[in-house]
């Protein structure tokens, strides 16, 4: 199974950007010489990875104990939401990117929907970027690359387990990896300037996303019914090597665009809608997704609060990331913000939330994997105990106030499934005591 590159030109391009996001009364502007619709369409008109930003809907009805049931054909339009929510009293919609592809799926599929189709234009021949031993992105940039004949060097932080399994044998089937200490890995972008170096020698070149998305601003994608082979001309005419940085978790500015394009799709009126509030609920490593959720709220003039669980740093961290990654979209796609307070690191398009349970990055808690085997159990989804998990607690707890007439609950299912083998390898226990629940026939 293959994503696809399409050439995508939005039907549904808004004229409401300086309209104000629900909860912070922020409005944004382009910069001189861009209209609002000339923007959007400067937004969307691109190739993209996926060939349809499309993703299933389904409702999770919560009961006390907790107990789950999963409504896969919910009433989401317009005109049915106000009697759903008068039938159901803690639900909360779940957005199944899961579902989006075996190996590529999730939030993965969205940061590199706007990225992958640059790297081709840009004649790229090899990415190095960065993760975790079980990393998913790692693992989905070597699938996209290995489809497209381009070369992927994939730095994963620590130690090579003993037996490969998960998101690490993707990674190791599809791309090249080299492990790296975590003393060294701790410095990413010198690490990746580094190795980018190294793969480049005497005569390649080291290319960081600034470097290709100004120029491809300005150029017009054409139309071809070869995008999913190879370039060949690229391969056989141009020897130079071309490698290309990419942070760890895409946490780029182009990143972004994947996101934007997903939200544009849900508030179409016999979707999501323009008019109801909503509270989106996403897990955050990089916190990438959740910035991108923001702006396109933002940008779309929608009533909608993005609600992020935060998982591998503290609140100044993510503020900080906030911060950047508006500051880089302001640059590389020439827009403005009225409100002063978007342009700092305080952006405020994004509401930054402990988790129930806080812990180091990447534990997982007494109880938790039987919580994910209830879920999977009562309602077909799987969730992991290190990010869905969280964001899936946190959608109950904002949902429980839906029955007063408060806004609907959006989880965002960032995929992740097979991340669940590399913790089955490193919980022993809390994986084995599953098995007391099997029967014996």
């Amino acid at each position: 199974m293959r994503l696809q590159l399409e050439y995508f030109r939005s039907k549904h391009v808004s004229a409401a950007m300086t309209n104000a996001i629900h909860s912070n009364s922020l409005q944004m502007v382009s910069k001189p010489k861009l209209g609002t619709e000339e923007f959007m369409e400067k937004l969307f008109n691109r190739r993209w990875t996926l060939q349809c930003p499309e993703t299933k809907i389904h409702q999770v009805i919560h009961t006390r104990g907790p107990n789950f049931r999963l409504n896969t054909n919910p009433a989401i339009g317009d005109g049915n939401r106000m009697a759903e929510m008068n039938k159901q009293s803690n639900y909360f919609y779940i957005l199944r990117d899961d579902l989006l592809h075996p190996l590529i799926n999730g939030n993965k599929a969205r940061k590199l929907d706007g990225l992958i189709p640059l790297i081709q234009d840009s004649s790229v021949t090899d990415v190095v970027t960065c993760g975790g031993c079980q990393s998913a992105h790692t693992a989905a940039m070597a699938v996209l690359c290995a489809e497209r004949g381009i070369v992927s060097h994939l730095l994963l932080r620590g130690e090579q387990p003993e037996i490969l399994t998960g998101y690490n044998l993707m990674s190791t089937i599809y791309g090249n990896v080299t492990y790296v200490p975590r003393t060294i890995y701790a410095n990413r972008e010198g690490m990746l300037k580094n190795y980018a170096k190294s793969v480049a020698g005497n005569n390649g070149s080291v290319l960081w996303f600034g470097d290709i998305i100004q120029a491809s601003s300005t150029t017009e994608s054409s139309i071809s019914p070869n995008f999913m082979q190879m370039d060949l001309s690229r391969s056989e005419q141009n020897h130079q090597r071309k490698i290309l940085v990419v942070n760890e978790g895409a946490g780029d500015s182009v990143a972004l665009l994947g996101v934007i394009r997903l939200v544009q799709y849900l508030s179409q009126n016999h979707l999501l809608g323009k008019q109801r509030a909503m509270k989106f609920v996403v897990d955050a490593g990089t916190g990438t997704t959740a910035v991108g959720l923001g702006l396109a709220a933002l940008f779309l003039g929608l009533p909608w609060e993005v609600y992020a669980v935060m998982l591998a740093d503290k609140i100044d961290g993510y503020r900080k990331q906030e911060g950047r990654l508006i500051s880089e979209f302001k640059k590389h796609f020439n827009i403005e913000f009225i409100d002063h307070n978007v342009n700092g690191e305080n952006a405020g398009i994004v509401h930054w939330m402990e988790r129930g349970r806080p812990r180091k990055f990447g534990n997982v808690l007494e109880g938790e994997v039987e919580a994910c085997q209830q879920i999977a159990q009562q309602t077909g989804i799987l969730v992991d105990p290190v990010y869905t998990l969280a964001a899936w607690e946190t959608a109950m707890l904002l949902s429980s106030k839906v029955a007063g007439g408060g806004p609907e609950v959006v989880m965002l299912h960032t995929g992740g499934t097979l991340g669940m083998f590399g913790l089955a390898q490193r919980y022993k226990n809390y994986f084995g005591m599953l098995r007391k629940g099997l029967h014996h026939y």
